[in-house]
């Protein structure tokens, strides 16, 4: 069962009050395509971790930096923990934290294909009713497609079709609305009357709920309802009507409602002579009746905060937990003592109305508050403890999380926290403290300094290699692979060594962005989604259809999505870009994208622009009628394009790259052009908000450029598409890859690193792999990974599918129902994995989460160290940071239990995945 999920457009911000808000409703919906309609038994809630973080501090001797002392107001005890009451105390930690649970309403969509015959017509007609059974101000948003141009975009139909009330959408399709044909009727719908001499193939369309700017689709794509037969069995999921079989509609209809056949003009011709003539071919469908089930969301915010203080007497941590959730709310809970976060239960006395769980962690029944907008409870904790570990129960279906894992609450330590004085006295801090403090600075400093001075001679041995011309690869890659070990113990010490609490007066934006290395790579740990297909532009509301599903990209373990080309193009697609300035696109306008983005980021979730920068689109001929001048905002002349395309006579210099034929190619040595597309970066930076990059065909011009272009914006993250053709011998793939890799490294070695590559080497070595069953192919002839993820993991972006390769172009698609072995293979290796957004919206989209689950929970990283342990005909297996093991094909393997005991978390067809316990 396929399932697509919406948000609405409306958010509201959850820190506008410090006090308590009471719960809020946003309209959400899921339209699945089983046949049956069943209600679900379980659904699990996630709550995304945006947190309003309001640091208070002591200005004692505390572990969490630059924290400033206030007073806690009196807070309410409950009867057996009275420690909070005793007198006033120090608040070391508050924080708050948004959560989200989702209600359901179920209801159907119905869809029937009648024949009447209707007033003042002499022939007989189809008309086509579209209902809904759920409450909503509903638009029916359709177009057709003719039977001698199938395949084509939506067209708008004939006007004798179109019913009153409706409204035109540019050129391509009708809004109608959808009305309740009397007080008590249950269901709103529309009714469409088809002309049966118009040669209409079938119609498409969508449904919207214009009170909540819901759109509704079918298994992601537009409904599609064929009118004659040769789209029955196009193999297309979203295809609606009858299919081999018809059901039938228990009203007035005719008692034959199966296809019926048109007059054959001769059966004995062959089909291409019949294929010139659509009435010799097709059959109409006469009539149908389908439901699909739909499902209402209601995503409902509430929230949580937890303050955490001393007591004067005891010193222990007490901890207050108060929240508006409804009802009998239970905080299943428990401590740890490391920062492995292993849950453990504290010693007694615990609050009232706790019990044991399996003898691993304790449930307690929060209490409700006196004004009876949701309950609360306090904790009393040891000393020795690190942390506080909890999850929120609301009832058995529903419990709230932390963005998939649990919510950590850290705890200060004892030892650091001086015996209160008496109020009024100095509160000073021993001398040794501070000693060792700026010991361990020194330490630090010149263990860092040390390994940047190795990194400096590294790479100057690299340059003084390249400059000799001696070609000895094997000491240019170790060079590199050194340079990567240093680069990840450097990024090691630079994270942990990052405060866990940042002082108040930083931006609250900037506290909760991930530490950086630099410019353009990001964090290590980011998992890329391509927020798109070939398809997307079609509905003319892209921006809007996916702004439903930013909640559900989050909690999937998302930290960057990809979205399409923002500007003005020839092509719908959005890659023959025209005006840059124009983001008015068939994806929506530049306002609906605004407001993406920063739902996006609400989310914690970082956005990349696609941006096409080798080629443009012009908008005038020149004096010898060639398409070579640009009008808009940056109104080039033919000075900006190449001199060595002949389509497009351009007055530049020569190409620094490969010519892409369909458009003008930019000449990016012109000092006006790079300077016009650098201000461009920037503006969409601050404009729209956008995070970083994806560089389309970066094959077409220097890197050195691509450099100065990201200098110049300063993007969180940036990735360049250099793909062209792997190494084959008489049709088949090399083994050796190393001149493929190579000449990617080399365009991410001319940015000077500031960008990644995708790694097409991999994908192109999966793809024979699992094609063969030649497993052995994943290890090179040094025993590591083949790919650009071999050499360069940090700068390597891993994929399996994307809008080019899959998608309806298909131009590399990846080996059918191998897709999970892929993704087995780049979420738990190093590299910074990209999903395609076909996938994850599918039936994959729960194995594929639960990758992504262990990837984090297991803090993977494009840096991890790759440890393979098998590369044979028909299996695979790796070690991962000693972390997680892992196999694909469909051979045996176990990981080796000497040094660890591994329990199996993900399992496939032909992939296993095993974590270190």
């Amino acid at each position: 069962m396929s399932a697509v999920s919406a948000e609405p457009f409306l958010r509201h911000s959850r820190f506008e009050k410090p006090e308590f808000v009471r719960s809020r409703r946003k309209a959400a919906v899921t339209l699945t395509t089983a046949a049956p309609i069943k209600s679900s038994s379980s659904f699990s809630c996630c709550c995304s971790l945006v947190p309003r973080r309001k640091i208070l501090s002591n200005a004692s001797s505390f572990p969490f930096p630059n924290l400033h002392r206030v007073i806690t107001l009196a807070a309410r005890a409950s009867s057996t923990d009275t420690a909070l009451a005793e007198s006033n105390s120090d608040v070391l930690f508050k924080e708050t934290f948004p959560l989200s649970r989702t209600e359901t309403t179920e209801g159907k969509i119905f869809v029937r294909l009648d024949q009447t015959k209707a007033k003042e017509k002499e022939d007989q007609w189809q008309q086509l009713t579209v209902g809904c059974s759920l409450p909503g101000k509903w638009i029916l948003h359709w177009g057709v497609s003719y039977v001698d141009d199938i395949g084509s975009e939506w067209d708008q139909p004939p006007e004798n079709m179109i019913p009153p009330g409706s409204i035109p959408i540019k050129d391509y399709a009708i809004e109608t609305p959808l009305k309740k044909a009397s007080e008590g009727e249950k269901f709103h719908q529309v009714k469409i009357e088809i002309d049966p001499k118009s040669p209409i193939a079938a119609l498409n369309f969508v449904l919207k709920d214009e009170e909540t700017g819901v759109w509704y689709q079918h298994k992601g794509r537009d409904f599609k309802m064929p009118l004659v037969d040769c789209f029955l069995d196009s193999g297309s999921g979203n295809v609606i009507g009858a299919k081999g079989g018809f059901s039938i509609w228990p009203g007035a209809m005719l008692s034959n409602m199966f296809l019926k056949a048109d007059t054959l003009a001769s059966e004995g011709k062959d089909s291409s002579s019949r294929s010139k003539d659509p009435k010799q071919e097709t059959r109409k469908v006469e009539g149908f009746y389908e439901e699909l089930p739909i499902a209402k969301y209601a995503v409902i915010e509430n929230s949580v905060t937890v303050s955490v203080s001393k007591c004067l007497k005891t010193a222990k941590n007490l901890l207050y937990l108060v929240t508006d959730l409804p009802g009998e709310a239970v905080v299943h809970w428990g401590v740890c003592r490391d920062d492995a976060k292993n849950w453990e239960i504290p010693a007694a006395p615990h609050p009232p109305e706790t019990t044991v769980f399996k003898n691993k962690a304790l449930r307690t029944m929060l209490q409700a508050n006196e004004d009876g907008n949701g309950c609360s409870g306090s904790f009393t904790l040891d000393k020795d403890l690190v942390g506080f570990l909890f999850v929120l129960k609301l009832n058995e279906s529903t419990w709230l999380n932390c963005m998939g894992d649990d919510f950590f609450i850290p705890l200060p330590i004892s030892s650091s926290i001086p015996a209160q004085s008496i109020p009024g006295e100095s509160e000073g801090v021993p001398v040794s403290e501070n000693t060792v403090g700026a010991d361990q600075e020194v330490s630090h400093a010149t263990y860092t300094d040390g390994i940047i001075n190795e990194i400096r001679s590294l790479v100057s041995d690299f340059s003084a290699e390249k400059r000799q011309q001696t070609k000895t690869k094997e000491v240019q890659e170790s060079i590199l692979q050194e340079i990567e070990k240093l680069a990840a113990e450097a990024y090691s010490i630079f994270r942990s060594s990052t405060p866990t609490f940042m002082d108040e007066t930083v931006l609250e934006s900037e506290a909760m962005q991930a530490p950086k290395i630099c410019s353009g790579t990001g964090t290590g740990y980011e998992i890329l989604l391509q927020g798109f297909n070939w398809e997307s532009h079609k509905l003319g509301h892209w921006y809007m259809e996916l702004k439903q599903k930013v909640e559900e990209i989050s909690s999937l373990g998302f930290t960057v999505v990809w979205l399409p080309p923002p500007t003005e193009s020839v092509s719908p697609e959005g890659y023959m870009p025209k005006d840059l300035y124009n983001l008015n696109s068939r994806y929506g306008n530049i306002d609906e994208l605004k407001d993406l983005v920063k739902i996006f980021h609400r989310k914690g979730v970082k956005v990349l622009g696609d941006a096409v920068l080798n080629h443009r689109c012009a908008h005038y001929k020149n004096g010898n009628g060639v398409w070579n001048m640009f009008g808009g905002r940056l109104n080039w002349d033919d000075r900006a394009v190449v001199a060595d395309d002949p389509h497009f006579q351009g007055r530049g210099n020569k190409s620094s790259g490969d010519n892409f034929h369909a458009a003008p190619n930019i000449d990016h040595s012109q000092e006006f052009v790079r300077k016009d597309l650098k201000e461009w970066l920037c503006w969409l930076r601050k404009e729209i908000g956008y995070d970083g990059w994806r560089l389309d065909f970066v094959r077409g011009f220097w890197g050195g450029y691509v450099k100065d272009y990201l200098d110049a914006s300063e993007p969180y993250f940036a990735v360049g598409e250099y793909w062209d053709s792997l190494s084959y011998t008489y049709g088949e793939l090399d083994h050796n890859q190393d001149a493929h890799r190579q000449r990617i490294v080399d365009w991410i070695n001319a940015t000077s690193g500031t960008a990644g590559a995708f790694d097409v080497t991999t994908k192109g070595i999966l793809h024979t792999t699992l094609e063969k069953c030649e497993y052995w192919r994943l290890s090179d002839q040094k025993g590591k990974p083949p790919g650009v993820v071999g050499w360069w993991p940090s700068r390597a972006v891993t994929f399996i599918e994307n809008h080019d390769t899959g998608s309806t172009q298909g131009h590399w698609r990846f080996p059918g129902g191998k897709e999970m072995q892929g993704y087995a293979y780049i979420l738990t290796h190093p590299g910074t994995p990209a999903v395609f957004f076909d996938h994850i919206f599918s039936r994959y989209q729960s194995e594929i989460a639960a990758l992504i689950s262990l990837r984090n929970r297991n803090k993977i990283h494009c840096r991890s160290i790759v440890k393979i342990t098998k590369a044979e005909r028909d299996v695979y297996a790796a070690i991962i940071d000693e972390k997680v093991a892992v196999k694909i094909g469909p051979g045996h393997y176990e990981p080796p239990s000497s040094s660890h005991s591994w329990s199996s978390k993900v399992e496939g067809r032909d992939y296993k995945v095993w974590e270190a316990s």
